[in-house]
């Protein structure tokens, strides 16, 4: 029995056309929503070392956190190793350094990975960490097919927003295309691309450009895995999806609701999906960072709720929610485990759970979804033309002419100007301000320490490993990397379990496939 708090029965659904879990998808995936599966409670976290974030990943699974999501620090995005000089000053800063299996042995010793879903934020380097991953669960006995969770291995995006790149962008979809086609056979749990709007929209981008840009590399992502041979009702169901849920309530909720639609429609008509499930949108959703101000930071609890609410009621199947100090320094504990809270009163007090899709039907949201959707499929034209009927040339072409890139600035400078103006009301920063003041609230600190630890960790690895076989497997990714028909993926896990270092694997794929370095557009 699903009732309100006053006793009250409720539907599980209202309203008529199609419903929830009928295509296109529109109203939600599955046709009892909430109601028999709770979405996925995935909080982010990564700082310091490996044994730092191995014990926030413990409190937040105490805490009832039904998901790991880690966040790594910019060396190890970049493909850097900890003692390389790029990465003097940010070891563990923004997220947890790792830079050989050792280290990510440490990061999951005492959890049990056949029994968690886990997602990892990586990009560049995305091939090698999922390698890492591989290895620790066989090493403690969990085969990899019985892995679930996310890499995200979205490299289109990196050239659009996140700049956070290693190689040029056609050897970097190999990469991409390789790791699909490896889960695919081997990893039936495990999605080899979540395809990701978050960094875009926190960019500077609309919700429109957001789900246009996103939806788009997706689609650019299924043609290279269809010129590949793949199967695309095979590896279409392992696709997911990184939305933003920023401060405009109901443009959010109709940003969701089209992103379903636009993507079963696409996968059904242009690329002869038969499987309703390799239709589906499955998408995590993170509440908007960039929202967050430094200045009465409290405020950003209610910023988050609305956030996360509107990502409830837009059908997300995992969410993270930002802490209140994020503005100022990673996550302390109590932020972590308010922002963690935040979900549970969503989930279990609020009865939004009880009904899918409760907004759908009212007017100004099934008008927002249409405005959504026809201002995507204008971009999509534009794209399609750009790379004379491929989605993916168009992607590559709108890369390489700064579209992307020049749409988002333009985008970004137009909210700045409104803020700058009180065009747009920010509260805290440009009204609302009684009440600013430089307080410290019990912020979480980085200091140098770790950055010597690592150092002397990553020494010590090296000194014990056996230094021919690494050379042996290093030498194997750079004859694979040549070979474009063979699969990086074996010769890469060889590499990690010999302790070869992130580093020392990607610059064996940079010694054939070269560095990428963005054209300024001016």
């Amino acid at each position: 029995m699903f009732e309100t708090v006053s006793g009250v029965p409720v539907d599980p659904v209202y309203g008529s056309g199609p419903l929830p879990g009928e295509y296109p998808f529109t109203r939600g995936l599955h046709p009892d929503g909430y109601r028999s599966r709770l979405w996925t409670m995935r909080m982010f976290a990564g700082f310091g070392t490996a044994e730092d974030t191995n014990a926030r990943f413990k409190e937040l699974l105490a805490a009832g956190s039904t998901g790991l999501s880690t966040a790594f620090d910019m060396p190890t995005l970049m493909g850097r190793d900890s003692d390389s000089p790029w990465a003097l000053g940010e070891v563990g800063r923004a997220g947890v350094a790792v830079d050989t299996l050792a280290d990510m042995e440490d990061l999951f010793a005492g959890i049990d990975l056949g029994a968690v879903s886990t997602s990892m934020t990586i990009n560049g380097p995305a091939a090698i960490l999922l390698a890492m991953y591989i290895a620790v669960a066989e090493g403690n006995g969990v085969a990899r097919a019985d892995l679930a969770g996310t890499i995200q291995n979205d490299i289109l995006k990196e050239y659009q927003a996140q700049k956070e790149y290693i190689y040029p962008p056609r050897p970097s979809m190999r990469i991409v295309t390789d790791v699909v086609r490896f889960t695919t056979a081997e990893m039936p749990k495990w999605h080899a691309i979540s395809i990701s709007g978050y960094h875009i929209r926190e960019a500077g981008s609309t919700a429109a450009q957001e789900l246009a840009f996103t939806l788009a590399n997706g689609f650019a992502y299924v043609e290279a895995a269809l010129a590949a041979g793949e199967n695309i009702d095979d590896f279409g169901r392992r696709l997911s999806f990184f939305f933003n849920s920023h401060v405009d309530f109901f443009e959010e909720i109709g940003k969701f609701r089209a992103a379903r639609r636009i993507w079963a429609r696409w996968m059904k008509e242009r690329y002869g999906a038969t499987d309703e499930r390799a239709m589906m949108c499955r998408f995590h959703t993170q509440t908007a960072g960039v929202s967050l101000t430094a200045q009465q930071p409290e405020v950003n609890i209610a910023r988050v709720a609305t956030q996360a609410l509107a990502a409830v009621l837009g059908g997300t199947q995992s969410l993270h929610t930002d802490s209140y100090d994020e503005a100022l320094a990673l996550p302390s504990d109590t932020a972590a485990r308010i922002a963690l809270r935040t979900q549970q009163v969503l989930a279990h007090e609020t009865g939004v759970t009880n009904v899918v899709d409760p907004l759908g039907g009212s007017p100004f949201v099934e008008w927002m979804t249409d405005e959504m959707e026809r201002r995507a499929e204008a971009v999509f034209a534009h794209l399609d033309e750009l790379g004379d009927g491929s989605m993916l040339e168009g992607v590559y072409a709108g890369i390489d002419d700064g579209y992307f890139v020049g749409e988002i600035a333009d985008a970004a400078y137009r909210f700045e100007r409104e803020v700058n103006a009180n065009r747009r009301i920010i509260v805290g920063v440009n009204d609302f301000t009684d009440g600013n003041d430089d307080a410290d609230p019990g912020l979480l600190r980085i200091d140098q320490t770790t950055e010597e630890y690592q150092r002397k960790r990553l020494d010590a690895v090296k000194t014990d490993r056996n230094q021919a076989e690494v050379e042996a497997a290093l030498a194997r990714v750079t004859a694979d990397a040549v070979d474009s028909t063979t699969n990086l993926m074996p010769s890469i896990i060889e590499a990690v379990k010999v302790y070869a270092t992130e580093e020392e694997i990607a610059m064996a794929l940079e010694s054939v496939f070269g560095t990428h370095v963005e054209t300024a557009i001016v």
